[in-house]
């Protein structure tokens, strides 16, 4: 009888396991818990891609560590600053999902006009799946308590004004 029990309750344990990783699933793809772009989860696969694209396209100025560059605040003598850090160090988790998407495809303007920056716009460069892939990979890397803020500001930026 003991035995039995012990049977069932593993295989009920198994089963609670399985239901477990399925709800973990999204179209295939493993979710990566807390990380969400616009309110949907993001996946791992997300993230390696971003990484990836990051690496590329982002780490020259922004560094390979998400640290940004020197002195990141000091203005430089062409007026501009130098490249923030994306980790939690800097500024990105302050601003919305909208408004990283609409920076990183449109250039900082279309955020704040007669902005000057030099970090290029991505539009045509990146698709917006990729954008929202290298957005992934760094949200990926902020403590929990930065993400939770992030999208709470994601949450109030009512549809990306």
């Amino acid at each position: 009888m003991k035995r039995r029990a012990m049977v069932l309750a593993g295989a009920a344990v198994a089963g609670l396991i399985a239901i477990a990783a399925l709800a973990q699933k999204q179209d295939g793809e493993a979710r990566v818990d807390g990380v969400t772009f616009l309110g949907e989860p993001v996946t791992a696969t997300e993230i390696a891609l971003g990484q990836d694209l990051y690496a590329a396209n982002c780490a020259s100025c922004h560094g390979a560590s998400l640290e940004g560059q020197p002195d990141w605040r000091r203005r430089r003598n062409n007026g501009r600053l130098p490249a923030p850090p994306h980790d939690e160090t800097g500024h990105t988790w302050h601003h919305s999902d909208q408004d990283l998407f609409k920076i990183t495809r449109s250039g900082v303007e279309a955020v704040v006009p007669d902005y000057e920056s030099d970090m290029p716009a991505f539009e045509g460069i990146l698709t917006d799946a990729e954008i929202r892939a290298v957005l992934a990979h760094i949200k990926s890397t902020w403590p929990e308590r930065e993400r939770a803020v992030q999208a709470k500001i994601t949450a109030n930026d009512e549809g990306g004004s």
